[in-house]
């Protein structure tokens, strides 16, 4: 059994801390005020800043980056940071515009994490979907992240990133044997241009979600902040609140830790 630290920074952002590892998942560290425009006429403006500054993060031995084409999994602070912040974990897409060594994997790819008297970790690309089918090609890529090592009683820890609730998520809990989940929610829609398409799961198919992968412990992400989120933990926590794994999950604020038994 592995305890592990789990920091909400705010948005997607956690840090992830067990024998001796610090790991950052989607940097975002700009101040609140500035709009961002995603492309094809979506835009959304951040509110809410980061609970923890960049210069008090401390040293970062590796960064998982579901994407880096959307500003609320990795702003330009973030990207600055990156020379800094260990190993970094990414589509190859942004791998290519990233550069600095950035280390790109495509679904069901996988890249070990070794250093001096950590334990040595797996690092596995999971697939995502990040919104309707058909609007792939403008969506783009974006991972999520399962990560293994010895002596977990539990289960894999798994960052789902951005994605809709599709098949395969479904291929995931059939091959990875999930114990944690940072489950990423927030319902994304831009109604003035797609209407009701979601872009991101939703706390109904959240729990649609954990029926299917049934964790021990989940930990929601990527629900506050942002104007383009459309479900805030308030309405996503009511929903969540009648799962079977309701009991499971812990909700915690920007800023906050939580202790998980991997």
């Amino acid at each position: 059994m592995t305890a592990v630290t789990i920091t909400h920074i705010g948005g997607p952002t956690a840090l992830i801390e067990f024998d001796g590892w610090r790991i950052l998942t989607d940097p975002t560290f700009d101040p609140p005020g500035k709009r961002y425009f995603f492309g094809w006429g979506t835009m959304s403006s951040k509110v809410v800043g980061p609970s923890v500054a960049p210069e008090a993060l401390g040293p970062i031995d590796a960064v998982l980056i579901s994407h880096h084409h959307h500003a609320d999994n990795l702003d330009p602070t973030g990207v600055s940071m990156l020379p800094k912040l260990g190993t970094v974990l990414t589509t190859k897409k942004a791998a290519t515009r990233l550069g600095g060594g950035a280390i790109g994997l495509a679904a069901w790819d996988t890249w070990t994490l070794e250093a001096p008297g950590k334990p040595t970790i797996t690092v596995t690309a999971t697939p995502c979907q990040h919104g309707p089918v058909a609007l792939n090609p403008i969506t783009g890529p974006v991972v999520g992240f399962a990560l293994t090592w010895e002596g977990q009683e539990h289960g894999a820890l798994w960052m789902t990133g951005d994605t809709v609730l599709f098949r395969g998520l479904r291929d995931v809990a059939s091959r990875v044997d999930v114990g944690t989940m940072l489950m990423h929610l927030g319902a994304v829609r831009f109604r003035y241009l797609t209407g009701w398409f979601r872009y991101t799961m939703d706390a109904r198919q959240g729990a649609e979600l954990l029926d299917i992968v049934k964790p021990s412990a989940v930990v929601p992400v990527h629900y506050e902040g942002w104007t383009h989120f459309q479900q805030g933990r308030d309405d996503a926590e009511q929903v969540l609140a009648s799962s079977p794994y309701a009991e499971r999950i812990t909700w915690v604020d920007p800023g906050g830790s939580t202790v998980i038994s991997v």
